[in-house]
């Protein structure tokens, strides 16, 4: 989810309800580009001027982190079943390699003060899955990778250009990988692809996974919860960052909230301090590891997921964090199809957010449209003016892709791509909710699994050409773990 662009003046900040998780409004910038300076206030916060960032707006007291109290507690979602459209008001009841894993298995183990950690919930849930466990989550994790590397090449691309370039080869309805192949050279100089992404993402180029944002921020997720079990704290994921994640990997809020650590600010602040990317979609992005730990616990899933995005994340930003969060938790189970997975995320979601809206209108849209192609031009009617990498329209497109495809994974990943806005990320979230419903990979088209090669790039110390099966043994192991 490599991105840089100018910050948009996000819509008026909702009210927060009382029993509502965490703080206010969000997004990413590269290295060699402008550093956002201090933020002048914005007149009319209509979210239509792209060339004006909104000015931080104070943070409400953040959750306490104790171990005992681990950030908010979105009330436990209800379970339920079903299709179909689903509003807020009635949706909120409650709320290659085995070196790399011997590396990581010698930091399992006690906490970090020697002593046992506390027995976590879901651990049951873990512990009597079992080998289906392990199987939905390599799938997680090979679909995680599948839909972000899908949707690679044709990031910033206008919807527009991704249509064009896709119906050139034959491809659409979006089907398969992308390929220059055939494309005519007068549209790819129109729409050129990624040109960081294209010669690792394109059908004719793929060789293992390439390292992206939307697998690293996992792998941290996983090494958090290594070091330092479900009773982490902001300030934990906060040092972590600065062990263990090279800086030029960072991308608007989360390199805003790198470089205000650096200058010695702490959470809070380093969400909220001259970060106009705050409501962006990074926070949603590190949300998966909290889902896949917590199988049958979308309310332990969504606290852990809330003190993660407090690092770098406000308002909309924070609540897309929950809303994957409690939503894979859900569908870790092995029980859920993919509406009431989707149903139990937005549980976690304040109803009156902005974000719930989005939400709603993304599953009513989808579930009112055979077309997708008209889903997907509905919601970019409704929600084009917002920036492209907020997570206000991304989210909504990533419910409204996963309702349509109705559990099928090629549809899933196809359809969140297809819509365009921030491809990479939406193509990875949907890929791993998806691959959690299909339960094991041999239930992916090989089409996909196969260009992997069971291997994954990253600078994340320790990860680079670990293996997929060998992440899901590390993360089963942390979702078991007492």
């Amino acid at each position: 989810m490599t991105r840089l662009r100018r910050a948009e003046a996000g819509p008026a900040r909702e009210a927060h309800p009382a029993n509502g998780p965490g703080p206010s409004p969000g997004p990413r910038v590269r290295a060699g580009e402008h550093r956002p300076g201090p933020v002048a206030p914005t007149e009319a916060a209509s979210g239509r001027n792209p060339d004006r960032a909104p000015a931080p707006a104070p943070a409400p007291a953040p959750a306490p982190h104790t171990a005992a109290a681990s950030g908010p507690q979105p009330g436990r979602p209800r379970a339920l079943v079903g299709r179909g459209p689903v509003g807020p008001a009635s949706d909120t009841g409650a709320a290659d390699g085995q070196q790399s894993a011997r590396a990581h298995a010698a930091r399992t183990g006690p906490g970090p003060d020697g002593s046992a950690r506390a027995a976590a919930p879901g651990a049951g849930h873990a512990a009597s899955g079992g080998a289906a466990l392990l199987g939905r989550l390599e799938a997680a994790w090979v679909g995680r990778a599948v839909g972000c590397l899908l949707g690679k090449p044709v990031e910033k691309l206008p919807l527009e250009g991704i249509r064009a370039l896709a119906r050139a080869t034959g491809n659409w309805p979006l089907g398969d990988w992308f390929t220059a192949r055939g494309v005519p050279p007068e549209l790819l100089a129109a729409h050129p692809w990624n040109r960081r992404s294209a010669p690792t993402s394109l059908a004719e180029n793929i060789d293992g996974m390439p390292e992206d944002d939307d697998l690293n921020y996992p792998l941290l997720g996983l090494l958090l919860l290594q070091r330092h079990g479900r009773a982490f704290t902001t300030a934990d994921v906060a040092r972590l960052w600065l062990d263990e994640l090279p800086g030029g990997r960072t991308f608007t809020a989360e390199r805003v909230a790198y470089r205000n650590l650096l200058l010695g600010l702490e959470p809070p602040a380093t969400a909220t301090h001259h970060n106009p990317f705050r409501e962006w979609i990074g926070a949603l992005i590190r949300a998966d590891v909290h889902g896949w730990t917590n199988p049958g616990d979308p309310a332990a899933a969504a606290a852990q997921a809330y003190r993660d995005a407090a690092l770098t994340h406000t308002g909309n930003g924070v609540y897309a964090a929950l809303f994957v969060a409690a939503a894979t938790a859900e569908a870790a189970t092995g029980h859920a199809d993919v509406h009431t997975a989707l149903r139990t995320g937005l549980a976690a979601v304040p109803p009156r957010s902005r974000l719930a809206e989005a939400i709603c209108f993304g599953i009513r849209t989808a579930a009112d449209e055979a077309d997708f192609d008209l889903v997907v031009d509905r919601l970019h009617a409704r929600y084009g003016h917002y920036h492209w990498v907020h997570a206000v329209p991304n989210t909504a497109l990533i419910a409204a892709a996963l309702t349509h495809a109705d559990g099928d994974f090629t549809h899933s990943v196809c359809r969140a791509v297809s819509g365009g806005w921030d491809t990479d990320s939406n193509g990875a979230t949907a890929g791993a909710l998806a691959g959690l419903l299909a339960g094991a990979t041999d239930r992916i088209p090989h089409r996909w699994t196969a260009p992997l090669k069971n291997r994954l790039a990253t600078s994340v110390p320790g990860f680079d050409g670990i293996g997929f099966d060998t992440l899901a043994h590390l993360t089963a192991q942390e979702a078991a773990r007492s």
